[in-house]
């Protein structure tokens, strides 16, 4: 049940994804490229790992209500999604710029 919230936060998170991939537009060499995977897959990997943190957070609260796993976990891998792309934001300038 955990995986619910990715799944409905995947879509987002492709569109976000997809920005972050194309903008801006130049330069688009090999470098670009590699760190933009990279970032990207660090971030769907630290979000699923928050997701499941999240639950098993929600879950240990049974007083807080049954949606509430679901919940925290959306918060908790959305969270840890637009944290590495902030990061990879601020990064990526410099990382371009830095000699081969």
């Amino acid at each position: 049940m955990a995986w619910l919230s990715l799944l409905l936060f995947l879509p987002w998170f492709m569109l976000l994804g997809g920005l972050f991939w194309c903008y801006p537009r130049q330069p688009r060499c090999l470098r670009r490229r590699a760190f933009d995977a990279v970032a990207l897959l660090l971030a769907l990997v630290l979000s699923v790992l928050s997701m499941h943190w999240g639950f098993q957070l929600g879950q240990a609260q049974p007083d807080a209500g049954p949606v509430w796993p679901q919940v925290l976990a959306v918060l908790y891998a959305y969270g840890a999604f637009l944290a590495v792309m902030v990061a990879a934001l601020l990064l990526r300038p410099r990382w371009l710029l830095r000699a081969p």
